[in-house]
């Protein structure tokens, strides 16, 4: 089968990401002997600077990773929290009805840098100086501008332009390939790793925390929201840690699949598996896999937009195979109009114009994973801190984010607006195990596309057979048959979108059995990466050539 390029094969170590520069930057830590985890944190901080318009330090960022050392599979959350002054009292008082998705009222406490310090501190092996080396290098020297930044601004130019600090980072807009250069980023990494030196490498990470989630970000943060007439202070950020948790897991056809709590969407992606567990996908024709899987997702996001939220979530009903017995009975020849969660309530769906520079970019969100010669498996998918979508902090060079978006102003709900709870997020990096021991992590950018994209590229490598190149390459699909996490927060019934590449018999099989069909061009859905780990130690790796960005290196 035709590739777009080779699924690579070593023993030393594999990255893949969505930002050629970024992977090639966990790379040379992995050659000059760092793990998995410092080559992860040093990759993150790069793809900060050399993919602004989809995260940034301002945003927040979760993990699934197993740790050959301890031997167990964890779950790290960088999903900052709401501000104790977020109510939906507040935010009715200020005449919304939705909080909005862009500007410094949808800002969480940005959650990124915590996590990176954290795994950084328990895992790695490295300082943090030398793990933000290249990204302060990047920031300062500069890094050529991708096509997706420079269409990012023009689409929000009028926007940018209207926040001083913005315009005058990004306007006029730089060309594709120019060297861009943020060094206001730039210094305040610098700033962080300067008052942070000195003694062990414990207590220099424990520094950087406190400079900046206490320190002078935590005041510059407080001063800019309270000017620009936010809610996130000092003492939120203060408040707030990230935290080490268990993974949601679901074992599917000899292969245990690892994902996030249900304040996260990971949980959908495992009872999707429990619905398709009553299906032999390999035996279906190419109309009926999309058909199949396409009714089984509408079933999963139904309860996600139902039940999911920084709360309890009932995971052992939602996975049980009574539940799923029940669930796939509902699915049937035809696609279905309905969107019915198997109990809950959903959340009021509100008819608001859209604005520019709200929801989450296209191909929003980036995505990592590795590999190492230890054992060590990781797999992140960071996010926030868009350039488009909140006013960079002048003193900062960078933006606070907007996932504050994904809470309902409704009261009554598991994701409705709670002070000091995380927004019910989209961002699903996943991993999943063979015989307790890694085998695969993988994920991608995409908003509510992700446990979609990256869900068909593991049934695709599981089900299918196809090597990790060619399910990342297999022609993509996904509904907008759920209530969207970004503002204005819209639902699409029974639509479904198919990249081109699809056969005009399987486009007319889908027509017929009732889809509303969207045709994409032919490389234009999802940015998945993937790294895998056989029993006697070989790594593969494969990452989508789409967008023209992402690669994985690796020997």
């Amino acid at each position: 089968m035709f590739t777009t390029r080779p699924e690579l094969c070593g023993t030393f170590g594999m990255v893949a990401s969505t930002h050629w520069l970024a992977s090639q930057t966990g790379m040379s830590v992995l050659e000059r002997g760092g793990n998995a985890f410092d080559a992860a944190c040093a990759t993150g901080f790069v793809l900060q600077v050399v993919e602004p318009h989809l995260n940034g330090p301002g945003g927040e960022m979760p993990a699934v990773f197993y740790s050959a050392e301890q031997d167990q599979v964890r779950v790290l959350c960088g999903q900052g929290v709401a501000p104790a002054a977020a109510t939906i009292e507040r935010f009715h008082e200020l005449g919304h009805e939705l909080v909005p998705g862009t500007g410094v009222l949808a800002a969480c406490v940005p959650g990124a840098f915590g996590a990176w310090l954290l795994l950084l501190r328990e895992f790695g092996t490295w300082r943090l100086e030398d793990v933000l080396e290249l990204a302060i290098g990047y920031a300062e020297g500069g890094f050529p501008l991708v096509r997706g930044i420079r269409a990012t601004i023009d689409r929000t130019e009028e926007l940018l332009a209207t926040w001083p600090s913005s315009r005058n980072l990004y306007l006029p807009a730089p060309e594709v390939g120019s060297l861009f250069r943020n060094p206001t980023l730039a210094a305040t990494y610098r700033r962080l790793v300067d008052e942070s030196r000195g003694g062990s490498r414990e207590e220099e990470i424990e520094r950087a925390r406190l400079a900046f989630y206490e320190g002078f970000v935590a005041e510059e943060i407080d001063r800019f929201c309270a000017a620009e007439g936010g809610l996130l202070t000092g003492a939120d950020l203060a408040a707030w840690r990230s935290t080490f948790e268990p993974a949601a897991v679901f074992d599917y056809r000899g292969v245990t699949v690892c994902k996030t709590g249900a304040w996260g969407t990971g949980p959908a992606a495992l009872q999707q598996l429990a619905l398709f567990e009553g299906f032999d996908l390999s035996e279906l024709s190419e109309a009926e896999f999309v058909h199949v899987v396409t009714e089984c997702t509408k079933l999963a996001f139904a309860d996600r937009d139902a039940l999911y939220g920084d709360t309890e979530v009932r995971l052992d009903i939602l996975l049980s195979a009574e539940y799923s017995d029940e669930r796939r009975a509902l699915v049937g020849d035809e696609a279905s109009e309905e969107y019915r969660p198997g109990f809950g309530r959903l959340p009021h769906i509100r008819d608001a114009p859209a604005a520019v520079g709200s929801g989450e970019p296209s191909r929003g969100t980036v995505h990592l994973d590795i590999a190492d010669r230890f054992g060590n498996v990781f797999s992140a998918t960071p996010s926030g801190g868009w350039l488009q979508s909140s006013p960079v902090i002048p003193s900062l060079g960078w933006p606070l984010g907007t996932r504050a978006q994904m809470f309902w102003l409704e009261e009554g709900l598991p994701s409705s607006l709670r002070p000091g709870t995380r927004p019910r997020t989209t961002l699903s990096p996943g991993l999943a195990l063979r015989d307790g021991k890694p085998y695969l992590a993988w994920g991608t950018p995409g908003g509510d596309q992700q446990e979609q994209w990256a869900l068909h590229v593991f049934l695709r490598h599981v089900d299918l057979g196809l090597d990790l190149q060619a399910a990342i390459d297999a022609p993509e699909f996904h509904t907008d048959h759920l209530i969207s996490s970004f503002y204005p927060r819209g639902f699409a019934p029974k639509s479904l979108a198919l990249e081109s590449r699809f056969s005009s018999r399987t486009v007319a099989d889908l027509q017929r059995r009732g889809h509303d069909v969207t045709l994409w061009p032919p490389w234009s859905l999802g940015r998945v990466s993937a790294v895998a780990r056989e029993p006697d130690g070989l790594l593969r790796a494969g990452a989508n050539p789409r967008g023209m960005q992402g690669y994985a290196v690796g020997r």
